[in-house]
């Protein structure tokens, strides 16, 4: 990963992309709204698990979620 410093816009990024609420968003990943709240505030950083469990979700979203993948996950193309 090469944009740690950005970590909190691809948090948001994918929430908004996926139309969840931090609530749900929080839900989908197995972590609290306060994670999902502090990661996108910049006050903490996702685990590695939570990472690549991001890197599923942005995948997931095929075309729409290409630019984060390519940004977010480099040379991880599959």
């Amino acid at each position: 990963m090469n944009a740690q410093a950005d970590l909190p816009r691809l948090v948001r990024e994918l929430r908004e992309r996926t139309g969840l609420t931090q609530e749900k968003f929080a839900a989908k990943l197995g972590v609290t709204y306060p994670t999902i709240n502090r990661w996108e505030n910049g006050r903490a950083k996702p685990s590695p698990l939570a990472l690549k469990q991001i890197e599923d979700l942005a995948r997931g979203l095929g075309e729409r979620g290409k630019d984060l993948l390519q940004e977010f996950f480099p040379g991880e193309e599959s």
